[in-house]
C-alpha cells in the first residue's frame, strides 16, 4: 500500500495516502518503525509471557492476563467486529508488520529476543490490558475489606482518586470567550508515565479526512484526543463503575473438571491450564483470584465481569468514525459506538456544536455491585443490559470542564477525584474574561495545592512547639501553597505531611485494614497498601472523627517536631523527581524534579509516606484552537521516537517540564519527507 511519511522538527510523523486503508498501513508501520520495542512489551503483556525477558517482578501480571483471558477476549471482540472495521484494523495490523521488518530498536537484543508476529486481533488485546485495571475494579477488594472490617461509613473516608486509577484534566472555552471568536479545547491526560510514553503525536491525511492528535502505539485511528479541522475532541476518565466482581463458590468433580454455585445451584464452568496457570471461568466472569479446592473440596474464589468479554466488544467502531467526523454531531455519533474505558467527552466544532457526554458502556445492575465484591448465587447482582442513555450536558456557560470529579458521571459511579482541579481550573478561566492558545499554558502548569488546607488547619492549631517547630508553623502558614519545584517551603510541606501519613496509618483506629496485601494476587496490591490510601485520602481522615480530633492534633504535632528537628534546604524537586517506568530500566538515568502535586492541576503524583518521586503526571497536553488548527499546540513528556539515542527520543522533555506546547504543524510544505520501503 502506498503512502507518505512526513516530519516536523519534532520528528512527529505526519502520513499521507490514497485512502484510508493505505493510511491505517502508514500508521501501522510507522508506528512499528518508532515504537517497535514498546508495542513489542506491549503484545507481550496480552499474551502473559511477559517475565519471560523482562524478569520476575512482570510474573504477576502475566498470571493475571492469563487468567483474565486478556488474548481469548480481544480474539473475540475482533471475530465481532463489522466488516469495515475488520478491514481497516487488518491493514494497521499488516502495516505493523511490515515496519517490524526494518525497525532498529536496541532493547531487542538487550533482552535477547526478536520482534513477534501480529495476531489480526493484537492491536485490540493492548488496548485491553492498557485499559482493563483503568476503571479501578480492584477498589472493590479494599472497600470489601473497609466494609468487613470497620464498617460501611467508613469506606468515605478513602473515597477519592487513588494510587491505581489515572485522570485527566480538560476543558472547553466557547468561542464567546476566545479571541478568535472560535472555541478552543485543551488539558491534559494523567497517566503512570512511560518511557517511551503512553501516547503517540500524529497526522492521518487522506482524500476522506485529516486528523491530528494522540494515539495509543499499537493502536489505529486517534480516539482520544483529535483534532479534524472542522472539529476537535477530547476526553477524560468518568471514574464510572463498569466491571464487576464476584464470590464464588468452588469445586472440583469427579471427572477433574470444575463446577460454581449460581443462583440456579451448582453449574460448570470452563477450565484449562495454560503455561502452568490454571484458568477458570464461570457464568459469571473469569477466576482472578483463589480458585477451586482440591478434590471434592469446596474453594473460593473471585471472578471479573467486564463488559469487552460479555458483549464481544471494545469500541474500536467508534475509531474510524471519529476520523470521518466533520461536525459535533458526527462526533456524537461515534462515540455512541464507544465501549470502554467510560469517558468524558468534550467536543466543539467550526459551526459553533458543543458536546458534553459520558461515552462507554455501563452495565445496569444493583448498586451494591458498584460497592464491593458480591456474591455469585444471588439472583440480585446480575446484570440487566445496559444504563442507557449516559449523562450528558449543555455547555451554557461558555466554559465546560471535566477532571474525573464527581459530576456529570456521578450516578455511574462511586470514587471520583476530589473536586480541587475542577475547581481551580473553573477558577483560572473565570479570571480572564478572553483566552487564546498561549494562554493555556497559564491552567497547565498551575501549581496550587487546594488540599493542602485540612492539615495546614491543624499547624494553625499547634501551640506550646520548640523553638526549631515554632518556626516551621510559622513558615508553613506563610507558604503561599504552591508546589514549585524550586520551593523549600514545598519540600517542607510535603515533609511534614509525609511523616503525618506515616502516624495516622499506623493509628489503632486503622489497624483492621494493615496486612491485607499478602491475601492478594501481586497485581492488586497497590490497592491494598494502607499508607497509599491514607495517603490519598488525608484529607478526609484529618478533618472526620474516626480519629478523634485530640489524637489527629498530637499527630501533626510529631510530625512538625520530627521535621523541625532535622532541617533541611533541599526543594521540592529535589524530593519530587520524575519516575517513568521503563521495561528495561536505564540505571544511569538522571531524571528531573517536577512542579505540582497529585491535587495541583499540574498534577504529578507520588505516593506521601513512601516515596515522593512521581510515577505519574500529564502523559501529554494539547490545546485544539477551531479557529485555526495550525495555532494548536501539543507535547508529550519525552519525544516522539521509542528509540534510545535517537534524536527525538527525549527531545520534548525540556519543553515538557517548562510547561511548553510544541505547533502543530499543518503546511506539509513546511514538513521533511521521509523515504521509506
Amino acid at each position: 500500500m502506498r503512502f507518505e511519511v512526513f516530519r516536523d522538527a519534532w520528528g512527529i510523523p505526519h502520513l499521507r495516502a490514497g485512502d484510508p486503508l493505505s493510511l491505517a498501513y502508514g500508521q501501522g508501520y510507522v508506528t512499528a518503525v518508532d515504537r517497535a520495542w514498546q508495542i513489542e512489551v506491549e503484545r507481550h503483556r496480552v499474551l502473559g509471557t511477559s517475565a519471560a525477558f523482562l524478569g520476575a517482578e512482570a510474573a504477576g501480571w502475566d498470571r493475571f492476563a492469563r487468567r483474565a483471558r486478556l488474548a481469548d477476549t480481544a480474539r473475540r471482540c475482533h471475530a465481532a467486529l463489522d466488516e469495515d472495521t475488520r478491514t481497516w484494523l487488518d491493514a494497521y495490523t499488516e502495516g505493523i508488520g511490515a515496519g517490524l521488518q526494518v525497525a532498529r530498536a536496541p532493547e531487542f537484543a538487550r533482552a535477547g529476543i526478536e520482534p513477534g508476529a501480529w495476531e489480526p486481533w493484537t492491536a485490540l488485546g493492548i488496548w485491553l490490558s492498557t485499559h482493563v485495571l483503568f476503571a479501578g475494579f480492584p477498589a472493590k477488594l479494599w472497600r470489601d475489606e473497609v466494609v468487613r472490617r470497620l464498617g460501611r461509613e467508613a469506606v468515605e473516608l478513602f473515597a477519592t482518586d487513588g494510587p491505581g486509577t489515572s485522570g485527566s484534566n480538560g476543558w472547553l472555552v466557547d468561542g464567546a470567550r476566545s479571541a478568535s471568536g472560535a472555541p478552543l479545547i485543551a488539558g491534559d491526560p494523567h497517566r503512570f508515565i512511560e518511557d517511551p510514553g503512553v501516547y503517540q503525536q500524529i497526522r492521518l491525511a487522506c482524500p476522506e479526512f485529516d486528523v491530528a492528535g494522540l494515539a495509543v502505539p499499537g493502536v489505529p485511528g486517534i480516539g482520544h484526543f483529535g483534532h479534524a479541522g472542522e472539529v476537535a475532541w477530547a476526553i477524560t476518565n468518568a471514574m464510572a463503575d463498569y466491571q464487576d466482581l464476584y464470590r464464588e463458590r468452588l469445586r472440583r468433580t469427579p471427572d477433574g473438571g470444575v463446577e460454581a454455585f449460581g443462583p440456579d445451584g451448582w453449574e460448570p464452568a470452563h477450565t484449562h491450564e495454560e503455561a502452568g496457570v490454571e484458568v477458570v471461568e464461570t457464568a459469571r466472569g473469569v477466576v482472578v483470584i483463589g480458585g477451586p479446592g482440591e478434590g471434592t473440596d469446596e474453594g473460593e474464589g473471585i471472578s471479573l465481569r467486564q463488559p469487552a468479554r460479555v458483549y464481544e466488544d471494545l469500541g474500536f467502531a467508534a475509531l474510524p468514525a471519529l476520523l470521518r467526523a466533520r461536525t459535533v454531531a458526527d462526533v456524537d455519533r461515534a462515540f455512541d459506538r464507544w465501549a470502554e474505558p467510560v469517558n468524558v467527552v468534550l467536543a466543539a466544532d467550526t459551526a459553533g456544536g458543543l458536546l458534553h457526554r459520558v461515552a462507554g458502556t455501563v452495565p445496569d445492575r444493583d448498586p451494591e455491585n458498584r460497592l464491593r465484591v458480591v456474591p455469585a448465587w444471588e439472583e440480585r447482582y446480575a446484570w440487566r443490559g445496559r444504563t442507557e442513555p449516559l449523562p450528558r450536558a449543555a455547555v451554557d456557560t461558555g466554559v465546560a470542564v471535566m477532571a474525573n470529579e464527581r459530576s456529570l458521571a456521578a450516578p455511574l459511579g462511586v470514587e471520583f477525584a476530589p473536586p480541587h482541579r475542577a475547581r481551580r481550573i473553573t477558577e483560572l478561566l473565570a479570571g480572564r474574561p478572553v483566552w487564546d492558545a498561549d494562554g493555556m499554558r497559564a491552567v497547565h502548569t498551575d501549581t496550587l495545592l487546594p488540599s493542602a488546607g485540612p492539615l495546614l488547619t491543624l499547624v494553625e492549631a499547634l501551640d506550646g512547639l520548640s523553638p526549631e517547630a515554632a518556626v516551621l508553623r510559622g513558615e508553613l502558614l506563610g507558604w503561599d501553597r504552591r508546589m514549585d519545584a524550586d520551593s523549600a517551603l514545598a519540600a517542607a510541606y510535603a515533609r511534614v505531611r509525609a511523616a503525618v501519613v506515616r502516624r495516622i496509618a499506623a493509628h489503632d483506629a486503622l489497624a483492621p485494614l494493615t496486612g491485607l496485601m499478602p491475601a492478594y494476587p501481586d497485581v492488586f496490591r497497590p490497592w491494598l497498601a494502607l499508607v497509599p490510601r491514607v495517603a490519598y485520602g488525608l484529607e478526609n481522615l484529618l478533618r472526620l472523627d474516626t480519629i478523634p480530633y485530640a489524637e489527629r492534633l498530637a499527630a501533626v504535632r510529631e510530625a512538625v517536631e520530627e521535621i523541625a528537628a532535622e532541617p533541611s534546604a533541599a526543594t521540592w524537586g529535589e524530593l519530587h523527581r520524575l519516575a517513568p517506568w521503563q521495561a528495561l530500566p536505564d540505571p544511569d538515568a538522571a531524571w528531573p524534579g517536577l512542579d505540582g502535586d497529585h491535587d495541583c492541576v499540574l498534577s504529578t503524583s507520588g505516593v506521601p509516606g513512601i516515596t515522593e518521586f512521581s510515577a505519574r503526571g500529564p502523559a501529554a497536553r494539547y490545546v485544539w484552537d477551531l479557529a485555526d488548527r495550525a495555532n494548536s499546540r501539543w507535547i508529550v513528556p519525552f519525544g516522539a521516537s521509542g528509540i534510545p539515542g535517537d534524536a527525538h527520543h527525549r527531545d520534548q522533555l525540556p519543553l515538557w517540564l517548562r510547561g511548553e506546547l510544541a505547533p502543530l504543524v499543518i503546511d506539509f510544505a513546511l514538513l521533511t519527507e521521509e523515504q521509506h520501503p
